[in-house]
């Protein structure tokens, strides 16, 4: 089976958690864009969506799903996207795609938030995957100093802009033994707008897609 037919099986799986007449939150990344396009089967039941990124709105409008603005939506049922790393915590890395901060303001005005991904994204130490931090271009500087003086090795992703008009860093070699300490500590960094770490607000439920099917963890 290959990843990205448990990308779908684990993205198709998510749907069991959507009831008729929801607006539902929708992440950033290739298992979320499985979860779109098995939405757009649904879409007459939907009132619409709420994306994560530009290019999550522009997928859902192709498909006929109406995009809401988070605040004209207000508070949302669920939260649906995938991960770069998970663990049986529910503790995750994400912004691979660079999404991150409005993916965390999406996750932090849902009642549930179900992380689906392929079973290679469990690991039992988040921090193999480097850290993406979201940075306001003018502290880049300052903002890597500190993070080395965290023990990280932070890189520039060149040529990568965010939907907000920032930069991201992404920090390598960090050993993430306490990760919702960590977030908060990240987060204190004057400069840096949001982390990767999704472990103060973690997943309720986390949908891995393997060979054997889908495997459920809360």
């Amino acid at each position: 089976m290959t990843q990205d037919e448990k990308k779908r099986g684990a993205a198709e799986a998510a749907l069991d958690y959507i009831e008729p007449g929801w607006v539902v939150g929708v992440g950033t990344g290739s298992t979320a864009n499985y979860f779109i396009d098995a939405l757009a089967r649904i879409k007459g039941k939907l009132d619409g969506a709420v994306a994560s990124s530009n290019a999550s709105a522009e997928r859902l409008k192709k498909l006929g799903i109406p995009v809401l603005d988070l605040n004209a939506a207000g508070s949302l049922p669920v939260y649906v996207d995938g991960a770069d790393e998970a663990t049986r915590h529910l503790h995750l890395v994400k912004g691979g795609g660079g999404a991150l901060t409005r993916e965390k303001i999406v996750a932090a005005a849902s009642t549930k938030f179900i992380c689906i991904a392929d079973d290679s994204k469990l690991v039992d130490l988040l921090g193999k995957f480097p850290l993406p931090i979201e940075v306001i271009p003018m502290a880049r500087s300052l903002v890597a100093r500190k993070l080395v003086a965290l023990g990280g090795d932070p890189v520039w992703r060149q040529g990568f802009t965010t939907d907000n008009g920032n930069i991201i860093l992404d920090v390598h070699n960090l050993k993430i033994l306490n990760p919702v300490e960590l977030e908060g500590q990240l987060d204190h960094i004057t400069g840096v707008v949001t982390n990767g770490l999704f472990a103060r607000r973690p997943a309720d439920v986390l949908l891995l897609g393997g060979a054997q099917g889908v495997e459920k963890l809360t």
